[in-house]
């Protein structure tokens, strides 16, 4: 049992072979939409390598003593989603070539792999952060955040990491090239066995991404920012700062429906599969095109997520905006005239702490 995969993702194959399906799709169609696909995993690579490579500079500058457990989780995140990044021009050139794996057995494994850790890397890292999203909230009421937390968060993610390198021992033991119709691919092939039908064991393989990728992450985000949004409710704080308030909700907002979005369209697809594995479902020229030009799309909405989140969770925050003012003040003399002509205005009332520190009052409320 062979499973095609691509940038983390996978595509089934079933008993049917690449060649025999390929009827299936108009030919005059199909090189435009790999070219198309390619072009994106491009523009996501650029993109994906700027972001992150920035979060990283700023983060970088700081002083480890400054760095609250939501920063460190930022850190791995960003450090995961760059690594992903770097792996795109791969599957960019795999899906230029109809499929074929011009790279080798080695590179196939390696890169495959490293895919789908982060993957999942991505995915943990955003659920610990949502949970330390409340748990900072309610804990500033308390104390300051401290090195307690900071260790916390320091174990968080080294179980992140191993959860993760387990996660993916399926793509780095049975990953490889395959001949199939005259081409090179880079899958993963299932061992056949003489008690284990290989359809189980991909429809196994499939379940535990849909369930460990999406479905329990987000129900821990969904209740981390649910419990969240009830405790800001009833604070006093939210009737003297009905703004602030209003800010975090639309941020909670944004982020439990930018992942549900994101991650929705692969997750349905892979569910599909596992129905056809399962034989709940048949095999059809439906489900063969999604795979081979849908999937595809599906991946890079899901990575885009992924390498968008640290834009989205640092750089709209406003020690961040600081910190990339600041860089720009070096790097551009004339945008430093043009700040020092008009600075920005204080919000009235705005809290002073140290950047990524909590304050008294209401750290890590605002975005």
């Amino acid at each position: 049992m062979e499973e095609k995969l691509h940038a983390g993702g996978s595509r089934n194959i079933s008993n049917h072979s690449l060649g025999d399906l390929s009827s299936f799709l108009p030919p005059d169609s199909t090189k435009a939409a790999r070219i198309a696909i390619a072009v994106i995993y491009s523009i996501i690579c650029a993109l994906g390598v700027v972001g992150n490579a920035l979060v990283l500079f700023l983060l970088g500058s700081r002083r480890r003593g400054k760095m609250s457990s939501m920063m460190f989780f930022v850190l791995n995140l960003a450090a995961t989603d760059f690594q992903f990044v770097l792996t795109l021009p791969f599957w960019a050139v795999d899906m230029a070539l109809d499929f074929s794996w011009p790279f080798g057995k080695l590179m196939c494994k390696l890169v495959s792999s490293v895919s789908a850790m982060n993957m999942y890397a991505s995915v943990f890292f955003l659920t610990a952060m949502s949970v330390a999203r409340y748990c900072s909230v309610v804990s500033s009421l308390k104390a300051k955040e401290g090195s307690a937390s900071r260790c916390h968060a320091k174990l968080a993610s080294a179980v992140i990491w191993v959860s993760t390198a387990i996660a993916t021992l399926p793509h780095a033991v049975f990953s490889t090239t395959h001949a199939v119709s005259g081409d090179e691919l880079c899958l993963v092939k299932f061992p056949e066995l003489e008690d284990i039908d290989p359809q189980v064991l991909l429809g196994l393989y499939q379940t535990q991404k849909v369930l460990l990728g999406f479905v329990i992450p987000l129900a821990i985000i969904l209740a981390s920012y649910i419990l969240l949004l009830r405790f800001l409710s009833r604070m006093k704080m939210s009737r003297s700062h009905p703004r602030r308030r209003s800010r975090v909700t639309k941020f909670v907002t944004v982020m439990v429906l930018t992942f549900f979005l994101c991650w929705l369209p692969n997750q349905a697809l892979t569910a599909w599969g596992i129905f056809i594995k399962f034989n709940l479902v048949p095999f059809t020229e439906a489900f063969y095109a999604a795979q081979a030009y849908v999937f595809p799309i599906t991946v890079c909405l899901a990575h885009a997520n992924s390498c968008l989140n640290p834009v989205l969770y640092c750089l709209v925050r406003r020690e961040f905006q600081a910190a990339l003012k600041g860089l720009l003040h070096k790097v551009t003399p004339s945008f430093s005239r043009r700040a020092g002509q008009a600075p920005p205005p204080a919000e009235p009332g705005a809290p002073s702490s140290a950047p990524g520190e909590g304050a008294a009052s209401a750290p890590g409320l605002h975005p």
